[in-house]
């Protein structure tokens, strides 16, 4: 028996080599980015954060191309809608990352470090959801069927609910069972997430900053929101090699875009809409293979492209015309 064997071994119905050369890639993704561009705790510029952003965002392009070369067409545009849709749908975050770093006071220049380890936890976080989502969809075929009907029901609703207010930070349930149970410094402590400090008792006892905290709510913010995005790229594919990848390089994307979206996001007023229409037409694609078959990747590709495309220019038109007559 060959060394190298289990190369070939499929994990998931993917040949173990293709998982390992995609987790090198995001090992090495990662390694330039905070242990070479980001070793210093800085502030991260406009420029420089849609710089990064483009970076990330060819590295996706290319695996897509890569998958193409592999596994063909169909999976490609599978993926390069996933990882479309995985983008749009997690740009609310934005809102909520901006909203939390701001409620702990975090500093621009910490702000890097605390999204890039988020990035760790949700390579961890996802890949357990996508695992049980995947055994879920394999034992239970049906269980498709409930994610369009979640689907069309978050669909229909951003289309028509008033968007909630802001969560109220300072009595949220998790960071005050952590304030109760851990001991936490008021202090930021040069960017570190925790810090040894001295004690009457005697010697110094662990303390965990804001930073930490910051990062934690970070995390369980990410959860919440793919439970939208995940059941949403498996209405596309049920390949959880292209569930996975998708996922992880939109969320590599739109964390190092953060710096710059979070000063425009105010602009994107019919975002919400396009994302809505998008979810829709991803869940009805799940009821309507039943009456008129497998819809074409591409074709579900342009759907998805022209809807977010349209909701963005649009919304661009709009606010530059209310700029130009608040000047008038």
């Amino acid at each position: 028996m060959h060394p190298f064997d289990f190369l070939t071994t499929p994990f998931l119905g993917t040949p173990a080599w293709f998982w390992l050369g995609f987790l090198v890639i995001v090992l090495a993704l990662l390694i330039l980015d905070l242990g070479v561009l980001h070793r210093d705790n800085r502030e991260i510029e406009m420029r420089e954060s849609l710089l990064l952003y483009a970076g990330y965002f060819v590295v996706g392009v290319l695996f897509g191309g890569w998958v193409w070369y592999e596994l063909g067409a169909h999976s490609a545009l599978d993926f390069y809608t996933g990882f479309l849709v995985e983008q749009s749908l997690s740009m609310d975050n934005v809102f909520v990352m901006a909203m939390i770093l701001g409620f702990f006071g975090i500093p621009r220049r910490y702000q890097h470090r605390v999204l890039f380890w988020g990035i760790l936890g949700v390579i961890v976080l996802r890949a357990i959801m996508i695992g049980l989502g995947t055994a879920l969809v394999k034992e239970f075929e049906w269980v498709l069927y409930l994610f369009g009907v979640f689907l069309l029901f978050t669909g229909v609703k951003m289309l028509f609910v008033k968007e909630e207010a802001h969560p109220d930070l300072a009595h949220n349930p998790v960071l005050g069972f952590l304030r109760r149970h851990i001991r936490v410094s008021d202090q930021l402590h040069d960017g570190r997430f925790f810090v040894r400090l001295p004690h009457a008792a005697g010697r110094p006892l662990l303390y965990a900053t804001p930073l930490f905290l910051a990062l934690v709510l970070i995390e369980l913010a990410d959860l919440m929101f793919a439970v939208d995005s995940v059941p949403a790229v498996f209405a596309i594919t049920q390949d959880p090699y292209i569930v996975y990848t998708s996922n992880i390089f939109a969320i590599l994307g739109l964390r190092s875009l953060y710096f710059a979206l979070a000063a425009l996001m105010h602009r994107f007023v019919y975002l919400k809409y396009a994302l809505a229409l998008v979810l829709i037409f991803i869940g009805g694609k799940i009821f309507a293979h039943g009456f008129v078959g497998q819809i074409p990747a591409l074709l579900s590709l342009s759907v998805t492209l022209g809807l977010l495309a349209g909701g963005v220019i649009l919304s661009l038109i709009k606010t530059r015309r209310q700029a130009a007559d608040a000047e008038s």
